[in-house]
């Protein structure tokens, strides 16, 4: 699965799905895409990531408290 970095517009290749969707988690592991050779794996905050056509990761993947706006960390 790939994502785009929100600040540069860079695609990065998601390496555990799981991590992703996991709102415990805000920091994903990820290579980035730039140019033909395969890149080391890296990490980026979930925050700055967006959906190749420009949509917001959803809440639930980012926020554990998603179903509980007064606990939420926004």
């Amino acid at each position: 699965m790939f994502l785009q970095l929100k600040d540069s517009g860079d695609l990065i290749k998601i390496l555990d799905f799981q991590e992703l969707i996991d709102p415990n988690n805000n920091i994903i592991r990820a290579k980035g895409q730039l140019g033909e050779e395969e890149q080391e794996p890296d990490s980026y905050s979930k925050q700055n990531l967006l959906f190749p056509s420009g949509e917001s990761l959803p809440r639930c993947w980012l926020d554990a408290n998603y179903r509980h706006p007064q606990l939420s960390k926004r």
